[in-house]
């Protein structure tokens, strides 16, 4: 059977380019995933265009039976993974009228909790040597768990702990979900952004997932990286970044192909230039 290589929610923005480099880069079938199929046939279409071949298929990360019918989709049609780069994720406008609890809930929901899910249910796929990017940002950065001191000190002590598990990574989201519903959040040591919180999580989960695998895989090689892409040209930053998704695609592109028994980064924080971040102390580079 051939590569196959998926990109979740990549119907457009930066999982669009990073599917439009793969196709380009990577030696076998390149998935593009969109929750509706009506988008995600038409970006086929245009990397049709182009002279590229993705695949389609539909995938809503948000839903448990979505995830169910696109494993048993892939594990029949190609028996195994090899290179998985989690992108779908929300973020709201700083405009946005809903209440910050809402907020809260639907960000980590889908940014945290989604990504974890379809992970645990897709995981069992990976071949040996297989490649995971989450795609985090320069919010996901530890520092960015910056509410009242120091309580906030201790939160990151907490996303860092070499020890944690996803349970208790979970629940740490989960608190800060309830305490924004009393608005003491800040008390806790959390910061007021909900996106902030839902990045660090897929960093601190990007370096569970990669000791969970040296440990229950330890001769097949598989790599789990995050990666903040820069601050990228898309609808989720309002167009504002300075950079286009393809600029936004490379370093994502470069994890999901590196080669077979690489020593660093594993479990790393790698900026859009390649750098290969401290992820707890910093200091960070230029977003740009």
């Amino acid at each position: 059977m051939s590569k196959v290589a998926i990109v979740t929610g990549s119907n457009k923005g930066i999982g669009f380019a990073i599917v439009r480099a793969l196709c380009k880069q990577f030696d076998g079938d390149v998935y593009l995933t969109s929750r509706d199929e009506g988008r995600g046939v038409e970006a086929v279409e245009l990397l049709k265009k182009e002279g590229l071949n993705p695949k389609f298929s539909i995938l809503d990360i948000n839903s448990s039976a979505s995830i169910a019918k696109f494993k048993d989709f892939i594990q029949t049609t190609h028996g195994e993974i090899d290179v998985l780069v989690n992108n779908a994720g929300i973020a709201f406008k700083n405009n946005a009228t809903e209440p910050f609890h809402v907020q809260a809930e639907v960000t980590n929901g889908t940014n945290y909790f989604a990504t974890r899910d379809f992970c645990n249910a897709i995981f069992p796929l990976l071949r040996p040597h297989a490649r995971v990017v989450n795609i985090s940002s320069v919010c996901g950065f530890l520092k960015k768990i910056n509410g009242k001191e120091p309580e906030s000190l201790e939160l990151q002590k907490k996303f860092a702990d070499p020890k944690l598990t996803q349970d208790e990574l979970s629940g740490m989201v989960n608190k800060f979900i309830e305490l924004t519903k009393t608005g003491n959040h800040f008390e806790y040591g959390f910061p007021n952004s909900a996106y902030n919180v839902s990045k660090v999580a897929v960093s601190s989960l990007t370096k569970i997932q990669q000791r969970e695998f040296d440990t229950s895989r330890p001769g097949d090689d598989i790599v789990v990286n995050s990666v903040h892409p820069g601050y990228v040209d898309t609808d989720m930053s309002s167009h504002k970044g300075p950079l286009s998704p393809d600029e936004g695609a490379i370093a994502a592109t470069w994890l999901a192909l590196l080669p077979e028994n690489v020593t660093t980064p594993r479990g790393g924080y790698v900026w859009h230039d390649k750098t290969v971040v401290d992820w707890e102390n910093g200091p960070t580079p230029s977003e740009y």
